[in-house]
Parts: C-alpha cells; structure tokens; sequence
C-alpha cells in the first residue's frame, strides 16, 4: 500500500482507515455506468479484443500469426515439474503428474492473446517503453539505461517472458488493443459515454462534478502517516515529532500489511525524507516496500 506523511492539525481526528471526507466528490454518486459499455468506455470492437487478451472469448494463437504451447515445451515442462514439486499432496508427483499439469498450463496459456503476441504486438509495446527487461539494463549507479545497440525482442521471447513471471499489466494490454483498433479501422472508445464509462443525469451535475476540488486536512505540526491506495486515510495517530512517529510505527502490531518488518530507523528517513512512496519498488533484483527503499 502506498504511503505518504501529512503534517496536520495536532487535534485532527479523523477516523483512522476512513477515506477523508475533503477527498470524496459529492456529485460522484450522480453518475450511472453507462449501459452500452457496461463502464468500460470501450467500444464493442476494442471490448471483444480485450477478451481476447484474457481469454474470456474463443482466441487461436494462430491468429496471431503464433505457436500454440505443448506440454512437451521445455519452459511448460519446467513450470509444470515446478508446480508439481511445490505441491505433491495436490497434484501428485509421479510423472503422470507433471503431464497433466503441463497439459493444464497450455490450456491456459492458449487461451488469451496476452501470451501470444507477434511482431506488431511486441513493437506497438517497445514504443511505448513497456518491455524495458528486453531493451534496457539496470544497474545500480545508473537506474535502467537502453542497451547499445538496442535489442528487440522476438515474440518467442516476450511470449515466453509472459507465462513465466509477472507479465502484462493493463497498461500493455490497452497500448496493443489500441494499436489493433486502429489498424483494424476500429473506434477504441464508446460512442455513447465518448470513453467516459459513465452517464450523468445532467449537463449541470457533470459540470458541477467536474470543478469540484479536494480539500486537505486542516494544516498544523503534527506528523501523521496516510495510505494513498484509496483517495486517502489517515493510518496512525497524530504526533508531535517524525520520532514519536517512528517509535509508534515500528511496533509490529502497529504496521499495516506489507509495512511488517519495517525497521524505526527506516519509518524514521522516511518521515524526514521523501514522506511519499508507492506500494513496492524492485531494487537490485528484490522487492520491497517504498518505505524501506526509501531508507537505501
């Protein structure tokens, strides 16, 4: 979860966990999804082909211009002996087994388009900067720097890259409908909602919802710690000094999900550093909280 310190009012007392109020637009609830995008603000062309990209509709990797994956792939052989191996009691461990959960995994992987891009797939998402583990490296010193000369990924690759680890996120699957949509000849969004996903009852609601402003917590001295995953709560009391913070935080039975673990010192440059971070950061090949790559 994302965090981020505020310096409030020493007698703010908002309910801990509770979306604060200034960060709530009152006309929101106004609003209807619209019906004939279901919310989606996408048109039914650019809604059939994000299915596909999941693989709630019919999909061929063939129509992709791709290979369908066999149980007999090295890389689903490998997930497939790792799946088993992790869990016996649930699969079985003879080598029947790991046939079956190979077959199991082609099934799956067949089935959405994510794990079978081609050529114009793979460079609609390198010009937008979306496959930085093929075309970037990353070190320490440096951050993330384009490789020279730069490399481009086979579809082989990325594909393999997709079934094995994280994959896709929304945002590759939008960049490569989108890009689909308009060679296809297709409107990305909905007609109706104009890609809004909703409706409003009148001109003068939306208006009215659309120059709503947030107000912050009234201002003080006080150090208080907020989640940023929602619109925004206060998670932990209002105290005088970034210490007094930090004491309170590193107590486990105060810490909040992924902040377990998390030492005072690093609560305290946290507080006194950045005082925004977001859920986790990858650095040096590990996976941590924002607030403990903030302490580095």
């Amino acid at each position: 979860m994302g965090r981020e310190i505020k310096r409030v009012a020493m007698n703010f007392s908002w309910p801990l966990g509770k979306v604060w109020g200034g960060y709530l637009n009152p006309f929101s609830k106004q609003s209807i999804d619209c019906p004939n995008c279901e919310g989606t603000g996408s048109s039914p062309e650019a809604r059939l082909l994000e299915d596909k990209w999941y693989g709630k509709v019919p999909f061929k990797p063939e129509d992709r211009g791709s290979v369908p994956f066999t149980p007999d792939d090295p890389l689903v052989k490998s997930l497939s002996e790792r799946n088993v191996s992790r869990s016996p009691d649930y699969y079985g461990s003879d080598s029947h087994a790991i046939i079956q959960e190979a077959r199991r995994l082609c099934d799956l992987f067949n089935r959405s388009w994510m794990h079978h891009l081609n050529a114009d797939d793979v460079a609609a998402l390198i010009e937008a900067g979306r496959l930085i583990d093929f075309t970037h490296t990353w070190t320490q010193d440096k951050g993330w720097q384009e490789k020279d000369p730069p490399c481009i990924p086979t579809p082989k690759e990325v594909n393999n890259w997709s079934i094995t680890g994280l994959g896709h996120d929304s945002c590759n699957q939008w960049i490569v409908v989108n890009v689909e949509c308009k060679r296809l000849g297709y409107e990305t969004q909905c007609s109706r909602c104009d890609g809004k996903g909703i409706l409003w009852p009148t001109p003068e609601i939306e208006q009215q919802y659309e120059e709503w402003r947030r107000i912050e917590p009234p201002s003080g001295v006080g150090y208080q710690l907020w989640e940023t995953v929602s619109e925004g709560s206060p998670i932990s009391p209002v105290f005088a000094t970034s210490e007094e913070l930090a004491d309170y935080l590193a107590i486990p039975e105060n810490q909040k999900g992924t902040d377990s673990g998390t030492t005072r010192d690093q609560w305290l440059k946290f507080i006194q550093g950045p005082a925004l971070a977001p859920s986790s950061v990858g650095y040096a090949g590990n996976l941590m909280t924002g607030v403990q790559a903030a302490s580095i």
